[in-house]
């Protein structure tokens, strides 16, 4: 069972120039990431992996499901305020962390973890910080780390190819 597993969107790479910048163009980024992606948790052959992306309105918005129609569904929220792009992620466990954007490159982006509600952060289970990697046209690479007890408690990786 997969759980506190979530929050997409990492990297791996030196912050960019601004960080407005940096975060309009990765909100853009995330847009382009419209459509449902499948693989898998760990590597490839590890348990199954699904997520869809959805532009909502106007465009000012991207939701993440992961994991769609399970019992494990999970929902990230993607926005600009004030030109920087942060998150909500609406965890299976019931807390909501929140992140904002770290750094970007054409390589990714990472994401730094910037507090929540329904959880004591230095004692509770709840997804840290992570990144994606662009791996190749259609394919990703996403990693976060799951905090329990004010540390590291584990590390999810999704293998994810878009499906045509």
């Amino acid at each position: 069972m997969i759980t506190g597993v979530v929050f997409t969107i990492f990297a791996l790479s030196a912050p960019a120039a601004s960080a407005s910048a940096d975060g309009k163009a990765a909100f853009e980024r995330l847009k382009s990431l419209a459509g449902e992606w499948q693989g898998a948790v760990g590597a490839p052959g590890g348990p199954p992996a699904s997520i869809r992306y959805e532009v909502g309105p106007g465009g000012t918005i991207v939701r993440e499901l992961l994991f769609p129609g399970t019992e494990h569904e999970m929902l990230s929220v993607y926005h600009l305020v004030d030109g920087q792009l942060v998150a909500t992620h609406y965890c299976a466990v019931g807390n909501q962390p929140r992140f904002k954007l770290k750094s970007a490159s054409a390589d990714g982006l990472v994401f730094a973890f910037d507090g929540g509600t329904n959880f004591a952060p230095a004692r509770d289970l709840h997804v840290h910080d992570g990144w994606i990697r662009f791996t190749g046209p259609d394919r990703l690479e996403e990693d976060r780390t799951v905090y329990k007890a004010g540390q590291q408690a584990g590390e999810h990786r999704f293998v994810l190819t878009r499906k045509k």
